[in-house]
């Protein structure tokens, strides 16, 4: 989805017809995902639509034989993913000669290039890896052992196995389901990625929910492939989904919550135009939750969608507090969520947001929120790089953290904040590309428009920041057009790019470069009147 207005429309209009947008969506605007949409084309034979998915397996191959976006460190799993269902269906024996005959080619490629990815990390850090990879290796490897059913030999079955790639354990699955066997059931945290670990659990701890399990397509026909008492349910789940993706399946959905509060937050850091207050006012109230709140149905509670939740009830009004947040805390700083392995700098940034948006309103709260909020600043500070930015385990991109942190300690202040925000200004200037732009991997409008918000919270503008900022400007008003595709920079179990909050981000920047343009020169024509 991206805006449908002229790009020359005037902000309120274009913001107002962004969030009319993501309120009639009732799935959420990221697209299909090819690890998930391969892991239901394996473990799912009986769903309808397989023509369908085996046409976007073998589309998305990448002339280099793998499959996914991003660098070859990202290209891992969706590649093991692909490479692993169409086994799967060359195994089953059913597809037509020329479909086998396109898989098999298909498969071959992909080994190599698993063959030729690097040896060893550093891999991203996405959700499960460390099931996930190991996990589809001995599936990959079960699967070149063993014939199709029409008794053919599989492709690659000739040569040698496929290794764990160093820095996973191909034990693993089946070490994380020990655990949770002996302990009788299975936690909330691994329903989104079921599939990791489907194989190796005792029927006893397939889990039971209604929907789609954790809200992935991949986990619900992992769990109806292991208890087929559920594949009925299973198939009226997942054929929701597919009509709203055109037969393949993102890897979250519905994904309302995140879209809403994200393209709410962004957007009021320009300003929420009148037009869509009462919507996102709406979208405030319904989401809020003493209880805290989660990205998606079946998820956990987490601190990064409560704290989120928090902040946009403040900046529309609501009196809403942050006391769903405490069920975070541990004493320094929030958990993302309970039984978190690595945590998160935005989902703290976030919160902090929220505690200042609160305190500001209610001042009377200083004496409970405002110590928590101090503590907070001073972890968040300390996280920094030594090179200026920050990074976080959501998202590819250091420029996502980095103005997630700098918004949140700029607003907070103080000399310890102050120090980390000149700090983080004079990296991004000096990481600018001669487009104007800025990027990871490559110019993008996404990472642009963070650049530009850390460079307007830095306070008193320098001439570098001033030119860095005009480049940007000019940059951006290139770049946009109402069909724009964004790169998939966001971290689920692969890459993922939220189309709206994207645009949400850029359509702020934009208003913010203008109004600033805006202020220089009334500020100008003010000094020429005096003169």
């Amino acid at each position: 989805m991206s805006i449908s207005n002229p790009v020359g429309a005037p902000y309120d209009e274009r913001a107002a017809d962004l969030v009319a947008k993501v309120d009639q969506d009732q799935w959420g605007s990221v697209g299909p995902s090819l690890y998930e949409t391969a892991r239901v084309l394996s473990a799912a034979p009986w769903l309808p639509g397989e023509p369908r998915r085996i046409a976007y397996l073998l589309e998305q191959q990448a002339p280099d034989g793998s499959w996914g976006d991003g660098p070859p460190h990202y290209r891992l799993l969706p590649t093991l993913s692909a490479v692993e269902a169409a086994l799967a269906v060359l195994h089953r024996g059913a597809a037509s000669a020329e479909v086998t005959g396109r898989l098999t080619a298909a498969v071959d490629r992909g080994l190599g290039a698993l063959r030729s990815l690097p040896p060893a990390g550093p891999w991203p850090d996405t959700a499960a890896a460390e099931i996930l990879v190991p996990g589809l290796v001995a599936e990959i490897n079960e699967k070149l052992d063993s014939p199709a059913a029409d008794g053919r030999d599989m492709p690659g079955s000739g040569g040698p196995r496929l290794p764990v790639p160093g820095g996973f354990h191909g034990s693993a699955p089946a070490r994380v389901a020990g655990r949770y066997e002996s302990a009788g059931s299975l936690p909330v945290k691994y329903h989104h990625t079921f599939e990791g670990i489907a194989g190796c659990i005792p029927p006893s701890l397939v889990p039971d929910a209604e929907g789609l399990l954790g809200s992935s397509p991949a986990a619900t026909a992992a769990r109806a492939a292991r208890s087929p008492d559920t594949t009925a349910q299973a198939v009226a789940d997942l054929s929701a989904v597919a009509r709203r993706y055109d037969g393949l399946f993102p890897e979250a959905a519905p994904l309302r919550v995140v879209e809403r509060l994200w393209v709410a937050a962004a957007l009021a850091r320009a300003h929420l135009p009148a037009a869509a207050l009462a919507t996102v006012r709406e979208w405030a109230e319904d989401i809020y939750d003493p209880r805290g709140v989660r990205g998606a149905p079946g998820l956990m509670t987490d601190a990064d969608d409560t704290a989120m939740a928090v902040l946009v009830a403040s900046l529309v009004g609501l009196p809403h507090g942050p006391a769903p947040l405490d069920l975070f805390h541990n004493g320094s700083h929030y958990d993302c969520y309970i039984g978190e392995d690595t945590g998160s700098v935005t989902a703290n940034a976030h919160a902090l947001q929220a505690l200042v948006s609160h305190l500001r309103r209610s001042p009377a709260a200083q004496h409970t929120h405002g110590p928590r909020a101090a503590k907070l600043s001073d972890w968040l500070a300390d996280q920094q790089q030594p090179e200026g930015h920050w990074t976080d385990k959501w998202h590819a991109s250091p420029y996502y953290a980095t103005a997630r942190s700098v918004t949140a300690l700029a607003q907070y202040g103080g000399d310890h904040a102050a120090r980390a925000v000149r700090k983080a200004a004079e990296w991004t200037t000096g990481t600018q590309r001669a487009d104007g732009s800025w990027g990871v991997w490559g110019s993008t409008a996404e990472e642009t428009a963070y650049a530009v918000k850390v460079l307007l919270s830095a306070g008193d503008p320098t001439p570098q920041h001033t030119r860095a900022l005009d480049l940007a400007e000019t940059y951006l008003h290139t770049v946009s057009h109402p069909d724009r595709r964004h790169p998939a920079l966001w971290h689920d179990k692969t890459l993922y790019a939220p189309a709206a909050v994207i645009d949400a981000e850029v359509l702020a920047a934009q208003e913010m470069l203008r109004t600033r343009r805006a202020a220089a020169c009334t500020e100008a024509d003010t000094e020429r009147t005096h003169a």
